[in-house]
C-alpha cells in the first residue's frame, strides 16, 4: 500500500503509537491490535531498537496494513525508515524535506503541526494528511479556528492525551477530525496482552458508535 491508492474510508482511522515497544514484543502485540481492528501502526524512533522493530513488522505484516515509524524528525531518520520498506511515516514537527522524501517513497505521511502556516505548508508539501500536535495546546477552540480555514477534505488527527471515551473523541469528531493518533491510553510497556486488547476494543467501539 503507497500513498497513491490510500484510502482512509477503507481503515479505521485510528493509529495505534506502540512508544517504548521491545522488538521481541512487537509482532505479538501489533497481533492483537489488528484483531481488534487497528491497521494502523506506529512504532515511534525513540523506542528500543526502533528500526528493527519496523522491519520485522513489514516483513511479517507485508502491505496490507500501514506500518511505520513516528517521531520521524529529520531527512536522515525518513531514509533510514523507508530503507526498511515501511508504508508510514509520522512526525512531531513540521519539517518539509522529510515530507517531501516520504511522499516520494510512497510512505502516507502525517506530520506534526499546531498553526495554519505549519498545516498550508506541510500539505503543499504532500502530506496525507495532518497530526494535530499536541492537541492539548491547541485546544477545541483552535482546532474548531484551524479546521475552518483548512480545505474540507484534509484528514485531521488529533493527537495528545485522547482516551477511548466519547466524553474525550466526541467533542473533536463533531468538528471534523477524522481520526486520532492514540499513545500511552492505548499502549504503554508493562501491560498485559488482555489490558492492550481491552484498550484496543475500547478505542475502535467507541470510534466506531460516534460515526453511526
Amino acid at each position: 500500500m503507497t500513498n497513491k491508492d490510500f484510502k482512509l474510508s477503507e481503515h479505521l482511522p485510528l493509529v495505534a503509537i506502540i512508544r517504548g515497544i521491545e522488538t521481541k514484543d512487537v509482532v505479538r502485540v501489533t497481533q492483537i491490535l489488528i484483531d481488534e481492528g487497528f491497521s494502523m501502526i506506529e512504532v515511534p524512533l525513540n523506542s528500543p531498537d526502533a528500526l528493527t522493530s519496523i522491519k520485522l513488522l513489514v516483513d511479517t505484516f507485508g502491505n496490507n496494513y500501514l506500518i511505520g515509524a513516528g517521531t520521524v524528525t529529520t531527512p536522515a531518520l525518513a531514509k533510514a525508515v523507508i530503507a526498511t520498506g515501511a508504508n508510514l511515516v509520522v512526525t512531531p514537527n513540521y519539517n518539509a524535506e522529510v515530507i517531501k522524501l516520504s511522499a516520494a517513497a510512497g510512505c502516507v505521511t502525517f506530520p506534526g503541526v499546531i498553526t495554519p502556516t505549519e498545516a498550508f505548508d506541510a500539505l503543499e508539501a504532500g502530506a496525507t494528511g495532518l497530526k494535530l500536535f499536541p492537541v492539548s495546546v491547541l485546544g477545541l477552540d483552535g482546532f474548531k479556528a484551524l479546521k475552518s480555514v483548512l480545505p474540507p477534505e484534509v484528514d485531521c488527527f488529533p493527537v495528545g492525551g485522547i482516551n477511548p471515551t466519547v466524553e474525550s473523541m466526541k467533542p473533536y469528531t463533531d468538528l471534523g477530525a477524522t481520526g486520532f493518533g492514540l499513545g500511552a491510553s492505548l499502549y504503554k510497556p508493562g501491560l498485559t496482552d488482555d489490558e492492550i486488547r481491552a484498550n484496543a476494543k475500547a478505542f475502535a467501539a467507541t470510534y466506531t458508535s460516534l460515526k453511526k
